[in-house]
């Protein structure tokens, strides 16, 4: 079962239609005014032509048009964004791949993975978020995906507590490499317009979710 980033395609879409009714609403309340000064100010024995009067009121049925469209849009797309919250609810408790320069260590148990474009030794650093190195190892990887687990320990064989850990992976060149992590999902988030999945301590967003399995 893989999730895709509906949550995060209705986030954009929500933002963007937001913005623009915003902006709508100012030009119509401008456009609004202007009509009503020049009502106002018109030489009363040379009234404003008919028809240009007529094609002011088109053009304001249909400002005000689109404002109520832009309105309906953005509560369909706050309805869609409840539903995918919903829907995401059903993947707790399963294991879940993200994308992410952390690890979620529970358990005792951190699942990290990588690609390399050929197989050669990479470095794995194990940082905590003040950016103290706790680990650091090496493996030999092949080339195209690789996984790597680590136990919890840092260098000293201390077990560290649960949470969310940095994590760097080097290949023979120094080049930093993409990282995902692996864990069970404990449980979703909706912050502001972003749907968040968390594993434990680990917090993602629903965009950077890669699969997910029982």
């Amino acid at each position: 079962m893989t999730v895709s980033a509906t949550a995060a395609a209705s986030t954009a879409a929500s933002s963007s239609t937001k913005t623009s009714l915003s902006s709508l609403t100012n030009n119509f309340s401008d456009f609004l005014n202007l009509l009503m000064t020049q009502l106002q100010n018109q030489d009363p024995t040379s009234p404003m032509d008919t028809n240009t009067f007529t094609s002011q009121l088109v053009q304001y049925a249909s400002v005000e048009q689109q404002i109520n469209t832009n309105s309906s849009l953005t509560k369909l797309i706050e309805a869609t964004q409840s539903n995918a919250m919903l829907q995401s609810g059903s993947v707790v408790g399963k294991q879940a791949q993200v994308t992410s320069d952390h690890v979620a260590l529970q358990d005792g148990t951190a699942v990290l993975g990588f690609s390399a474009t050929a197989a050669q030794r990479v470095s794995i650093g194990v940082y905590s978020d003040a950016g103290i190195k706790l680990n650091e190892t090496s493996m030999q990887a092949k080339a195209g995906d690789n996984a790597w687990t680590w136990d919890g320990r840092d260098s000293a064989g201390n077990k560290m507590a649960d949470g969310s850990y940095k994590v760097v992976v080097a290949d023979s060149t120094g080049t930093a490499l993409n990282t995902t992590t692996t864990g069970t999902v404990t449980g979703m988030q909706k912050t502001g317009d972003t749907v968040n999945v968390s594993l434990g301590s680990l917090t993602a967003p629903m965009s950077s979710v890669q699969s997910v399995t029982n």
